[in-house]
């Protein structure tokens, strides 16, 4: 199972670290927000350098739905609530420049850019929709309430976001990563205070190790693997979701009107389904649920399509996996209190291609720092899920089980439908011969 994104796409090739080095910064980590980080850095002249311990876009990246919007299912009015208007309307500001950024660099990339109008839809939800578009409007937002829903599930009604964007996402990386100093299956590992900066041991896929010296490091991993300092792996949980492309079985397959994007786990809606087009393809989103438990994936999906759509047939499958935060807001600036120059970017949520580029954005100097503010990860972990978190964690580290995860030895779940070994702790997940797959685990299982 791979995505339509690896199709029609010649991504770069780097070499391996070779050599001790000196930079100004160093992105650990090679999907869409450690490119654009260096893409902006070499922007503004900086030395830099990139080291991805696999190839560029090829984890995370690679298995979006390509979605870039400012606007998610009842965000902002749970924003308001929590925080405030002020960070509510942070968020918007910060999310639409991004929308914007992508747009503007789009216009010298053929990455088959499309603007399109983002839906997210309901079937029993209204007055929850209706509150979430007043709130919208009231931080300087632009949303309407629409009953016009192109999609067969037959919702209630939707709210209607114009100006958002789909995109071909490895077109895009493979355009902007073109020229950047980046360095593939290089491993980043310890990481280490200096008197000026920081030393990162770097291992080739041979095992031998080098040192990088930087002034700054930006830990853009998908999942921060630092445990000592932050305890992300406290204040993070992983997530699966499944998509489906999908091709009529006779003629072109009718395009969407846009791309939607379900409430939630609606009793009328119980896979959360999402749509959008590409090409000569529906792809049809939905399902999933916490790493490492029992969740609705490929097959529920493909059920929902034979009813759904009876006359196409399935040409592409994948999964995505994505960290949510205690609180909805991502994890974007210093990694810990007393690291400073030491950077982290995680915890987009469902939103990685805009949580990307706003991390990009903030960390390179290119946001208003009175707004980024807002995310920085030194805020309160007392939240409900902490406390969940903190239950799943307990239940699976004394679960009798083998095998155990590399990274806090919590037991392992098979996973029949992937075929993997997945951690309901922190999300790791491993091949059946016990490779990494996904982290924070960074070693793989012991044979």
């Amino acid at each position: 199972m791979e995505s339509i994104w690896k199709r029609n796409v010649t991504m770069p090739e780097f070499p391996a670290v070779k050599r001790d080095m000196k930079v100004d910064v160093l992105i650990i980590g090679g999907g869409m927000a450690g490119l654009l980080c260096g893409c902006f850095l070499k922007e503004k002249g900086a030395k830099y350098a990139i080291v991805e311990k696999n190839r560029i876009a090829g984890g995370v990246t690679e298995n979006t739905t390509a979605k870039i919007t400012a606007y998610q299912p009842g965000l902002y009015t749970r924003l308001v609530k929590d925080f405030g208007m002020e960070t509510a309307k942070a968020y918007l500001l910060t999310n639409t420049a991004a929308v914007c950024r992508y747009g503007d660099m789009a216009q010298n990339i053929d990455c088959d850019f499309q603007e399109r109008a983002h839906y997210i839809y309901t079937m029993c939800h209204k007055a929850d929709l209706l509150e979430e578009i007043s709130v919208i409007e009231k931080i300087g937002g632009r949303a309407e309430y629409t009953e016009h829903v192109g999609i067969p599930t037959a919702p209630e009604c939707a709210m209607k976001a114009s100006g958002q964007a789909q995109f071909y996402p490895l077109r895009f990386a493979a355009e902007i990563a073109d020229g950047q100093t980046v360095y593939e299956n290089s491993f980043a590992g310890d990481i280490r205070k200096e008197r000026y900066g920081y030393q990162v041991s770097v291992k080739d896929s041979e095992g031998k190790a080098f040192r990088i010296n930087a002034d700054k490091v930006i830990v853009a991993t998908h999942f921060p693997y630092l445990d000592r300092w932050g305890m992300y792996f406290l204040r993070m949980y992983q997530e699966r979701s499944y998509v489906l492309a999908l091709e009529a079985e006779q003629g072109q397959t009718p395009p969407l009107g846009g791309m939607y994007n379900g409430w939630g786990y609606e009793e009328d809606n119980p896979l959360n389904l999402s749509f959008r087009s590409w090409e000569n393809c529906l792809l049809l989103g939905g399902g999933g649920g916490r790493t490492g438990k029992k969740n609705p994936s490929f097959d529920a999906l493909r059920k929902q399509a034979a009813v759904l759509f009876p006359d196409y047939h399935e040409v592409a499958a994948w999964a995505a996996q994505d960290c949510m935060t205690l609180d909805g807001l991502p994890y974007i600036g210093e990694y810990a209190r007393g690291r400073d120059g030491l950077l982290v970017a995680t915890g987009f949520r469902k939103w990685g291609m805009t949580g990307a580029m706003t991390a990009a954005m903030a960390l390179t100097g290119e946001l208003d720092k009175e707004l980024t503010e807002k995310f920085k990860p030194q805020r309160t972990i007392f939240r409900k899920q902490l406390f969940i978190n903190g239950f799943e964690s307990a239940i699976n580290m004394i679960r009798p089980t083998a095998p155990r995860c590399t990274h806090l030895g919590c037991a392992l779940r098979w996973n029949r439908e992937e075929k993997t070994w997945d951690c309901g702790c922190h999300g790791s997940r491993f091949t059946k011969d016990g490779s990494v797959i996904d982290g924070p685990a960074q070693n793989n299982l012991k044979a």
